[in-house]
């Protein structure tokens, strides 16, 4: 009888390793040269988002619904990018690739928050491209500052419960087998496909995780531009049509360098075999250049933004120029 409550406890009882071992680029030479080069995008992303966040925060004319958008946008990006790189430099350049298993989930907690901030705040952007456009006189009352910072505050909620549930639920399943994590940070798939208890709820949450944040989102921005085509083609002259087209470049290249690097990937892992090497490779910049692209993106693509660093210059200057005479 004591056996017998011994193996069923023993059934019931949850393993977790002290530790996980971040495999990383493994067998490629100069590897470090790959990490030093991500690194060089953390600094970009960095000081880019920066300027677009202090830029936005200071300028009183860009308080408006559609720059809220870009702010969260801009702040997403640099908590992803340093939920990421920075632990990514300490584990593999630093060759110190043990972390702690609480040190894991909370990687994990950041990495996939943030990321699902960028996700869903590109849909609220195309939400505000299409009234913009589709119900232009009704705008301001659709889409005002009040209604856009509940949206993000109800976003964040949203997006932590969802990431926290993901997470938790790794505290679940057993670790006995192997503690080797087949990527670069401390990844859900590869970390839950490590189990050897089952895992089926983890493989659930993280299809639900794939639904909510890249297959729906895409779904939601691809039918808003349908909308905005419609409407765009009922305008009676070319310059009205372009005039409408060019208020949606910006961020339809945003959508582009987001979604499209991410949605490959995942398509070429589930149709065809990919190395650890190659998936690491992919998923790294699939993260990485996104948040160092965006803010370039609004410098080079917005006039608000692009009219106040000219003033910004010219102010800088002009003092200078005085003094030198």
């Amino acid at each position: 009888m004591s056996s017998l409550n011994a193996s069923f406890s023993q059934n019931i009882s949850i393993v977790h390793p002290e530790y996980f071992f971040i495999l990383g680029l493994s067998g490629i030479p100069y590897s470090n040269y790959y990490y030093v080069f991500l690194f060089m995008i953390y600094v970009i992303t960095v000081i880019g988002n920066s300027i677009v966040l202090f830029i936005i925060a200071l300028d009183r004319n860009l308080h408006s619904p559609k720059y809220i958008g870009v702010f969260n946008l801009a702040l997403a990006d640099i908590g992803e990018t340093n939920a990421l790189i920075p632990n990514m430099m300490k584990t593999l350049l630093f060759d110190s690739r043990y972390i702690s298993y609480n040190a894991c989930l909370a990687n994990m907690f950041f990495v996939f928050l943030f990321s699902s901030m960028q996700s869903l705040t590109l849909v609220v952007l195309a939400y505000d491209r299409l009234i913009a456009i589709c119900l232009p006189l009704r705008y301001h009352v659709i889409v005002n500052n009040s209604n856009m910072c509940f949206v993000f505050s109800a976003i964040w909620v949203f997006n932590s419960v969802i990431v926290a549930s993901m997470v938790s639920l790794i505290t679940h399943i057993s670790f006995c087998k192997s503690n080797v994590i087949l990527s670069y940070f401390c990844d859900h798939g590869p970390v839950y496909r490590l189990a050897c208890s089952d895992n089926y709820i983890n493989k659930i949450m993280g299809y639900l995780y794939t639904t909510l944040y890249l297959i729906a989102p895409m779904l939601v921005i691809g039918l808003s531009y349908l909308g905005i085509f419609f409407v765009v083609r009922k305008i009676r002259t070319w310059e009205g049509r372009i005039k409408a087209v060019k208020t949606c470049v910006s961020h339809l290249l945003l959508v582009a360098i987001y979604f499209l690097p991410i949605f490959f990937t995942y398509l070429t892992s589930l149709l065809l075999y990919s190395t650890p090497n190659s998936r690491v490779i992919s998923t790294s910049l699939a993260y990485a250049v996104p948040a160092m692209l965006n803010p370039i993106i609004y410098v080079l693509n917005t006039a608000e933004i692009k009219d106040i660093i000219r003033k910004a210059i010219r102010n800088r200057s002009v003092p200078m120029d005085r003094t030198s005479k």
